[in-house]
């Protein structure tokens, strides 16, 4: 679907794409391929060491975005950051599609849209 706005929320295991206008919202899952373990440090591993930052699965974030114009990025963790990172690392020429980059916890798909619809409205307010 194109449209002007999409709104990812993402932690390190799933990513919901939703592309949106004032009538109408599509979305789109994504998972990440590596598996996950639960551990009980805050390294993010079973041996203490940090794990690495997922680059494939944000990759496949920002392929799934492209249609889309603006951005809003959104997740409970580092893992919303770690994305804006890799867009700004290595993809320069759409990090001025991310508009907005916020903390939010676990919402329903309706309220995440509706949050980025208010978002947005806001946002397009601000514009020249």
């Amino acid at each position: 679907m194109h449209t002007q706005h999409a709104v990812v929320w993402l932690d390190h295991l799933e990513a919901k794409v939703f592309f949106f206008s004032r009538d109408s919202a599509e979305g789109i899952k994504l998972t990440t391929s590596l598996a996950h373990h639960q551990t009980h440090n805050k390294s993010g591993t079973s041996d203490g060491k940090r794990a690495p930052e997922n680059q494939s699965f944000y990759q496949e974030i920002v392929s799934a975005l492209r249609p889309s114009q603006e951005w809003l990025i959104v997740g409970p963790g580092s893992a919303k950051d770690e994305l804006v990172k890799h867009i700004h690392t290595n993809h320069r020429h759409l990090k001025e599609r991310i508009v907005g980059v916020e903390k939010v916890d676990h919402p329903t798909e309706a309220q995440m849209i509706a949050h980025a619809r208010t978002f947005f409205r806001a946002a397009d307010r601000m514009l020249p």
